[in-house]
């Protein structure tokens, strides 16, 4: 999870948020929240966590929204990351939903 966090805030992703939701959820330990500034920002930050991640061995299910670059779901199973154009996570403001998870620091 903080490596995509890392390669998100290097591809200047904004309001990155690393969220523990383990106890929550059961579904995986963390999300990652980041917000790219225009849609082909989303889909970039995408591809490169993605290639990245894949480079170092971590594999993701298929990313849910990656044609419209609204809100990209990479859910590598231990941790989910949701990339999102400003408008869609104004719109579903997820944090909402987590607000009992501790929230990490995205980078030391």
């Amino acid at each position: 999870a903080a490596s995509s966090a890392r390669i998100a805030d290097e591809l200047k992703g904004l309001d990155i948020r690393i969220f523990d939701v383990a106890e929550s959820l059961r579904v995986a330990d963390y999300f990652v929240v980041v917000t790219g500034n225009s849609r082909p920002h989303v889909k970039a930050l995408y591809e490169e966590i993605h290639y990245r991640l894949k480079h170092i061995g971590e594999r993701h299910a298929r990313a849910e929204g990656l044609e419209l670059g609204w809100w990209v779901l990479l859910d590598f199973v231990d941790f989910v990351v949701h990339l999102f154009h400003p408008e869609a996570r104004a719109f579903y403001q997820l944090e909402r939903l987590w607000d009992d998870a501790p929230a990490l620091t995205p980078h030391p």
